[in-house]
C-alpha cells in the first residue's frame, strides 16, 4: 500500500479527491488501496542553538561561533501531533511505500526528507512531480512517478542551503545583537534587500534638486516644448522671440514600433502588477492566490516560471476560450490566441506559469472575496495578452523652428491596438485607475513637414529635477529578483534575493522587526534600519553572498560538488566574522539607544530637558536644572508632577492643577502653578494667589 504524504492539508485533500479516497480519518485519507497525509508546511526543522549546550540558551560574545558537530532537529511547535500521524502511518506492517508528494521543488524536497529521516523511516519513497491540483494533473502525475533516489543530490542541496543559513544568521545575528545591546536579526536574504532601501533613502536624501524652464508652444491641437533652459532669464528671451511669431515644422519622423504581448505570471510579477494595480502587499497577493489555488481556481503560484509546458497546448486553448468569454474580456472582438508563445519546456524547472483552470468555470466566482476576485481576473487578462497578437503603432516625433529656436512634439498612432485590447478592457473595469494607467505620449493631428503655424502663444513653465523614486512593493521585488543576476548560473534553481514564495516575507519581517516602514505604497528603512546597514560588513550586505552560494548550490543539487565542501566554507565564513568584530566603540553602542522625546527646552541654557523616572532633568549635564516628580512642593498637596503639567511649566512658565490638597483647610482646591526658577540649586514653585514662595526640595 502506497502512503502519499502532500505538503499541506489542502493539497492533501485534493490528490485523495483525484485519486478517489474518500475514508477521512484523523491526520490522513484513506482509501482505493492508498492512503493521504501531509505535513502542515516544515514539521521539522533545525533545532535553535540552546539545544547543543545550556550555555547557549543565552546569548554572549565568548560563545560565538556556534558550530555544530552533529546536527539537532526539532518538531516545529504547535505541530507534534500531525508528525506523530506520520510517524504511525510510516510504521505500518501494509506500507510498502512512501510517495513525496510535496511541492516539486528544493524546500518541498526538504520537507519530506527531514519528516522521513526523523521519523526513521527505511522504505522505498517514489517522488510527485506536477505544477497543477486539477484531477487530470494529479492522476497523470501518478502515472510517471520516480524513484526518490534521483533526488538525494536536490535533497543535499536543500541541506545545505538551510545549514548554512542557520550558521551565518544565528551567529551574525548574535554576534552583532550583543556588541549593540539590541536584537539585530540578520539574514542572507533580508539584509541585503534592506541595504537596497537604505541605499536609496541615502540617494534621495542626498539629492539636490535644480530648477530648469521650459518653452511652450501651442500649435493648433498640440503643443511642442524646448529643452531645458537652467536659467530662467534665457526661457523669457526665447518666449518673447516666439510668442505669436511664426512657427515652422522644419523635422517630422515617423517610425513604426511593434509591443510584443507580455509573457505571464510568475509570483514575483503578479506581485508586482497586483501591487501596482490594486495595491496588495506582497503578502496579500500571495494569500489569494495560495487561496484561489487550493480552491482549483488557479494553477501553483510559488513558481518563477513564464512559460508553459508543450503538453499543455491543448489545455492551454481551452482556457483561453473560457477566460475570453469573461466579462469584461468578451467585451473585445473575436481573436485567434497564440498558444505557441505560451509554451516554452526550456524555461520551466519545478512549476510553470500561474494561469486559470478549467475549475473555475465551475466556481462560483462572485462568492470568493473579492481581493481573490480581484487577482483571479488580473490573471486571466494577462493570459489572454500573453496570447493576443503584437500592438503597433507609428511613433511620431516633429520638430518646430520659431524665433531661432527648435520645440518638440511627441505622439504616437496606434495601427493594430493587438493584445492591449484586453488591458484596455480591464483598465477600464477597475473601479479606482492605477497611478500609472495614462499614456505619455497623445495623438497628435495630421502633421505635414514645412507646413506654417502663424502666431502661436509661447509660456514659460518652471520645473525641478526629481530624486530617485523611494520603492515601492512593485519595485523592491523587481529588484530583489534581479539582485545578483549577472553572477548566478542561469541553471541556478533561485535567483536573486529570496524565492518567489519568500519575498513577501521578507518584507514583512523588516517591517515587523523595525528596520523598515511603508508609508502609503512606498517602503523605507528606519533610523535602525539606516544605522544596522552602517555597521554591518558588505559581505553581509551585498547579495552576492546568494549569488556565490546559489552557485554552488547547483552544482551540489546535480551532484557535481561536494556538500562537505560547502559546508566548511560556511563554517569559516562565521568564525573569521566573530574574530573580525570583538568590540566597537563608545559611539557605535550609541546608534541603537532608544530615542528619548524631550520634554521642552531648559530655562537655564535652552537644551532640551528630558524625563527620568524620577524627574525632569536637562540633557546639558553641567546645567543642574532638575524637576522632581515627588518633591515636597507635590507631596504636601498630594500630587505628583506629571509630563504634561512639566511640559507647560518649561513652555508657558506656568500649569494648570485640579484636585491640590491643602492640610489646613483639610480640602481640595484647584491652582495655578508658577515655574519661579533663580538659577539656584533648587527650582522654585509657586501658587499663584499665594505671596509666599515655597522652594522645591
Amino acid at each position: 500500500m502506497q502512503l502519499i504524504i502532500a505538503e499541506k492539508p489542502s493539497v492533501g485533500a485534493a490528490i485523495a479527491a483525484a485519486l478517489g479516497a474518500t475514508g477521512r480519518k484523523s491526520g490522513y485519507i484513506e482509501g482505493k488501496g492508498i492512503i493521504i497525509s501531509w505535513c502542515i508546511g516544515h514539521l521539522v526543522g533545525l533545532a535553535d542553538a540552546g539545544s547543543y549546550d545550556e550555555r547557549f540558551k543565552k546569548w554572549r560574545y565568548d560563545d560565538l561561533p556556534i558550530l555544530p558537530d552533529e546536527w539537532n532537529y526539532a518538531l516545529s511547535p504547535g505541530k507534534e501531533e500531525q508528525f506523530a500521524v506520520l510517524k504511525s502511518l510510516m510504521e505500518r506492517p501494509d506500507i510498502s511505500e512512501v510517495v513525496n508528494a510535496c511541492d516539486a521543488g528544493r524546500e518541498g524536497e526538504l520537507i519530506f526528507r527531514l519528516v522521513y529521516e526523523t521519523a526513521g523511516c527505511t522504505k522505498p519513497i517514489s517522488r510527485l512531480w506536477i505544477s497543477s491540483m486539477e484531477d487530470t494533473a494529479i492522476r497523470e502525475g501518478f502515472q510517471r512517478l520516480k524513484p526518490g533516489a534521483e533526488y538525494e543530490a536536490l535533497y543535499q542541496s536543500a541541506l545545505c542551503r538551510s545549514k548554512a543559513d542557520w550558521l551565518i544568521g544565528i551567529n551574525a545575528t548574535r554576534l552583532f545583537s550583543v556588541l549593540y545591546h539590541k536584537t539585530l536579526n540578520v539574514g542572507r536574504v533580508q539584509t541585503p534587500t534592506l541595504a537596497m532601501l537604505v541605499e536609496r533613502d541615502r540617494k534621495i536624501s542626498s539629492f539636490i534638486k535644480e530648477k530648469y524652464h521650459l518653452v511652450r508652444l501651442e500649435l493648433e491641437g498640440m503643443e511642442a516644448t524646448s529643452e531645458r533652459v537652467p536659467d530662467i532669464s534665457e526661457a523669457e528671451r526665447m518666449k518673447t522671440a516666439c510668442h505669436e511669431r511664426q512657427a515652422v515644422c522644419v523635422s517630422l519622423n515617423k517610425e513604426k514600433k511593434t509591443v510584443k504581448p507580455p509573457k505571464l505570471f510568475d509570483l514575483t510579477t503578479l506581485q508586482r502588477e497586483a501591487n501596482r494595480t490594486y495595491g496588495f502587499t506582497a503578502k496579500q497577493t500571495l494569500d489569494y492566490a495560495q487561496s484561489l489555488y487550493e480552491r482549483k481556481v488557479i494553477t501553483y503560484p510559488r513558481t518563477d516560471s513564464r512559460y508553459l509546458t508543450s503538453d499543455m497546448a491543448d489545455t492551454a486553448a481551452d482556457i483561453l476560450k473560457l477566460a475570453a468569454g469573461l466579462p469584461p474580456f468578451d467585451g473585445a472582438p473575436a481573436f485567434s490566441p497564440d498558444v505557441a508563445a505560451l509554451l516554452s519546456d526550456k524555461d520551466v524547472s519545478d512549476h510553470h506559469a500561474i494561469i486559470p483552470t478549467m475549475e473555475a468555470m465551475k466556481t462560483d466566482l462572485a462568492a470568493r472575496p473579492v481581493g481573490e476576485r480581484s487577482l483571479f481576473f488580473l490573471i486571466c487578462c494577462k493570459l489572454l495578452c500573453a496570447a493576443g497578437s503584437p500592438h503597433v503603432f507609428e511613433a511620431i516625433t516633429a520638430v518646430f523652428e520659431c524665433g531661432g529656436h527648435n520645440f518638440t512634439a511627441k505622439g504616437k498612432t496606434v495601427l493594430a491596438e493587438g493584445w492591449k485590447v484586453f488591458e484596455r478592457l480591464f483598465r477600464a473595469s477597475l473601479k479606482e485607475k492605477p497611478e500609472d494607467d495614462s499614456e505619455s505620449e497623445s495623438d497628435l493631428p495630421e502633421l505635414v513637414q514645412g507646413r506654417i503655424y502663424e502666431r502661436p502663444a509661447a509660456s514659460v513653465t518652471e520645473h525641478y529635477t526629481a530624486p530617485p523614486k523611494p520603492y515601492t512593493e512593485d519595485t523592491l521585488l523587481s529588484t530583489m529578483e534581479h539582485a545578483g543576476k549577472d553572477d548566478i548560473p542561469e541553471d541556478a534553481e533561485r535567483k536573486g534575493l529570496g524565492t518567489p514564495a519568500t519575498r513577501a516575507a521578507i518584507i514583512e519581517k523588516l517591517v515587523s522587526s523595525g528596520f523598515a516602514e511603508r508609508k502609503g505604497k512606498s517602503l523605507a528603512p528606519t533610523k535602525d534600519g539606516i544605522n544596522l546597514i552602517t555597521v554591518l560588513p558588505e559581505v553581509l550586505t551585498s547579495p552576492l553572498l546568494t549569488a556565490d552560494w546559489e552557485q554552488r548550490l547547483s552544482k551540489i543539487a546535480k551532484g557535481a560538488t561536494d556538500p562537505s565542501a560547502f559546508m566548511e566554507d560556511i563554517q569559516k565564513m562565521a568564525t573569521e566574522l566573530v574574530a573580525a568584530y570583538s568590540h566597537i566603540s563608545e559611539d557605535g553602542q550609541k546608534l541603537f539607544a532608544p530615542q528619548k522625546e524631550p520634554v521642552g527646552a531648559c530655562p537655564r541654557c535652552g537644551e532640551q530637558v528630558y524625563e527620568g523616572k524620577k524627574n525632569f532633568y536637562c540633557g546639558n549635564r553641567s546645567c543642574g536644572f532638575v524637576l522632581w516628580k515627588n518633591d515636597h512642593f507635590w507631596l504636601s498637596r498630594k500630587k505628583e508632577l506629571t509630563k504634561k503639567m512639566a511640559a507647560d511649566l518649561l513652555k508657558k512658565g506656568r500649569t494648570k492643577v485640579k484636585g491640590m490638597y491643602s492640610e489646613k483647610k483639610g480640602s481640595a482646591y484647584d491652582a495655578t502653578v508658577l515655574l519661579d526658577d533663580t538659577g539656584g540649586k533648587y527650582v522654585n514653585f509657586k501658587l499663584e494667589f499665594e505671596k509666599k514662595r515655597e522652594q522645591a526640595r
